[in-house]
């Protein structure tokens, strides 16, 4: 396997054709290698979906694999590609730049929270994949409204922002509740008694705020994502 440093990593698996030259057919493709390392990701975790694993999946051996995914990077951006692929937009912006940005975050939160993994594979180097390329036609061209495309990249990138923030603390908070056993309100019960002590203190005005009158605490995690999608959409609204 290629270290992901090393030079062959220049070049995109998206630029390299799955069949190169002649000869016998192949015995798997890329999608069947890319699904079976997804299914095992969204079971065990990104460090599940190794190459021994994935060929144990197929029913076959790990070095053979290596023919039509060379490295781990490759696998990586192939699985992100399989996944997004899953969102739903429309081929082209609808004209309402408000409601198709809505729609695209509101599609990676479900996707992010059905591959929880992938919620941490939002890297700086672009991969181009197919399925990203059609939602960042999509994305961009909703807001290609008459403003500069650096203003476009910056937008949208504070909207990923706020998708990708939330849906981690989100999956971390499923996480910690597996792990513990123990839901928000258990939580809440059990330091219920040092907030108090914090309260009565007063020396903590906006805590105390945050504990009396904050309504977003307490929502469901849909209505929290809701609550402050609006407010991020707001601001994009501001700078049109």
């Amino acid at each position: 396997m290629a270290d992901a440093g090393s030079a062959d990593q220049a070049v995109s698996i998206f630029a390299v054709p799955e069949r190169q030259g002649r000869g016998p057919r192949p015995a798997y493709s890329r999608a069947q290698i890319t699904e079976a390392a997804v299914r095992i990701a969204d079971t065990d975790g990104l460090e599940a979906a190794s190459m021994r694993r994935i060929a144990a999946d197929l029913g076959t051996g790990a070095m053979s694999l290596y023919r039509y995914v060379p490295s781990r990077d490759d696998l990586i951006e192939l699985m992100y590609d399989h996944v997004v692929g899953t969102l739903r937009v429309p081929d082209r912006p609808t004209g309402d730049w408000r409601a198709d940005l809505a729609l695209v975050a509101r599609n990676t939160r479900e996707m992010l929270l059905a591959h929880p993994w992938a919620a941490d594979l939002r890297r700086a180097r672009p991969t181009f994949g197919p399925n990203q390329l059609r939602v960042l036609e999509f994305g961009y061209g909703a807001l290609d409204v008459g403003i500069p495309v650096d203003d476009i990249i910056t937008l949208v990138n504070l909207l990923n922002g706020y998708v990708v923030t939330t849906v981690r603390a989100e999956i971390e908070r499923e996480r910690e509740r597996r792990r513990t056993g123990m839901t928000a309100q258990d939580l809440m019960r059990r330091h219920s008694p040092y907030v108090q002590q914090l309260l009565d203190a007063g020396e903590h005005p906006m805590f105390a705020r945050v504990v009396k009158d904050a309504a977003l605490p307490h929502m469901s995690p849909e209505d929290q994502f809701a609550y402050g999608l609006e407010r991020v959409l707001d601001c994009i609204a501001s700078c049109l």
